[in-house]
């Protein structure tokens, strides 16, 4: 029987780890993919496109739910989401054949244009890239861990690679690429110099990576980073009459308290708002305003539907630290900051990082395979020198 040498142990070793570098390049890829999943939900689904040939204004959120109540009068619409201007507006609603449903309202025309009782592909795309589409169990998932700790090996690799790759700023001023001296030259020469264009994105990845790790570390211990409204107390609550069947409807209308958010934050932009779900609950709007470094929730209100009263409110102006970084990784994350260029951009870089991670790979492959037939053929040459002694 043929001894197996520790060089062989160590190949192995290294081979067993290819579900790492697998798993690292299709996280990559798909964060690449979902950077433009706005875009690309424009381009595949006709329905989603929010067409305006009249050069209509834009009609508010509230008149665009009131819409979706007047098609499906049985139904409970419960909140509703912006996403870009080209894009229609999703009211969600449930309806007794439907337990969730989404209705795509041109929010140029008012008409409803698609109703999506499934996942999106935007939710997908965030979802797959975000935790692998693992479960989500007592507030944590071994997706999202797992996504979170790539972030550790990126930077790890962009400290070392820079340690290994000796005056890397040369490729800034004098980049090489030679594409007739092999294989390995070939790779060598990619790789490092994506590597060296990519030094900035590669560390907002890491770092913006090392913060979801640190988030979902967070919701694991039930560590709020935000704080929830309060419920509703049960005094301003009007009681139902005796013989009354339906419930007492709200003082504030959604109309009125999207007016008292205005008043509150005059640049406030809704991007998703939530209807009161029982008579304890409040309105709950979250949006945009003028600051271009802050996701589209960095503005929010929760407003008592029976007195008007601005329960809790923030803007990046009121925010703690831990709360600044929480609304400004997505959109570093995604380069939603700049709109469609910085998308481009960071799609163009998504390309070359999952790129890297397959000439990494390559590299490795080559070094390796030709090692272990070097390895064989000097135990060969071993076995035949000691067969003829």
């Amino acid at each position: 029987m043929a001894k197996i040498s520790n060089r062989f142990w160590f190949m192995l070793h290294g081979w067993v780890s290819l579900p790492i570098w697998i798993l690292f390049s299709f996280i990559c890829l798909t964060g690449t993919v979902a950077v433009l999943s706005h875009e690309l939900t424009w381009l595949t689904n006709p329905a989603a496109r929010a067409t305006n040939p009249n050069e209509l204004p834009a009609k508010p959120v509230d008149e665009l739910m009131l819409v979706v109540e007047k098609a499906y009068p049985n139904a409970q619409v419960m909140g509703a989401m912006t996403l870009e201007p080209y894009l229609v507006n999703a009211i969600t609603f449930t309806d007794a054949d439907k337990p969730y449903a989404i209705a795509y309202v041109n929010q140029y025309t008012g008409e409803i244009q698609q109703i999506n009782e499934g996942l999106t592909f935007i939710g997908f795309m965030r979802s797959l890239h975000g935790w692998l589409l693992f479960p989500w169990q007592s507030g944590y998932s071994v997706g999202y861990y797992l996504v979170c700790s790539m972030a550790l090996l990126m930077l790890a690799s962009l400290v070392t690679g820079l340690i290994v790759y000796k005056r890397f700023w040369r490729s800034f001023f004098a980049p090489k690429l030679r594409l007739t001296q092999g294989k390995k030259t070939l790779l060598s020469d990619l790789h490092k110099l994506s590597g060296v264009w990519s030094i900035w994105f590669i560390a907002i990845m890491s770092l913006t990576g090392l913060w979801y790790l640190v988030q979902a570390i967070f919701w694991h211990a039930d560590i709020d980073i935000e704080s929830h409204a309060p419920m509703i107390a049960a005094e301003q609550v009007p009681l139902m009459q005796a013989g009354d069947t339906q419930l007492p409807s709200a003082n504030v209308s959604f109309t009125e308290a999207l007016s008292l958010a205005k008043q509150r934050f005059p640049d406030f932009q809704p991007s998703y708002v939530m209807l009161p779900e029982h008579q304890r609950d409040m309105y709950h709007l979250s949006g945009s305003g003028d600051h271009i470094f802050y996701d589209q929730y960095s503005y929010s209100l929760s407003i008592n539907p029976w007195t008007g009263e601005i329960a809790s409110a923030t803007s990046p102006e009121t925010m703690t630290g831990m709360q600044t970084l929480m609304h400004i990784a997505d959109p570093l994350h995604y380069g939603t900051l700049g709109g469609i260029w910085t998308k481009l951009i960071w799609f163009f870089f998504g390309l070359v990082l999952s790129g890297m991670s397959i000439t990494g790979f390559m590299m490795w492959g080559l070094r390796h395979v030709r090692a272990f037939k070097q390895a064989e053929t000097k135990d060969l040459a071993a076995d035949m020198i000691g067969e003829t002694r």
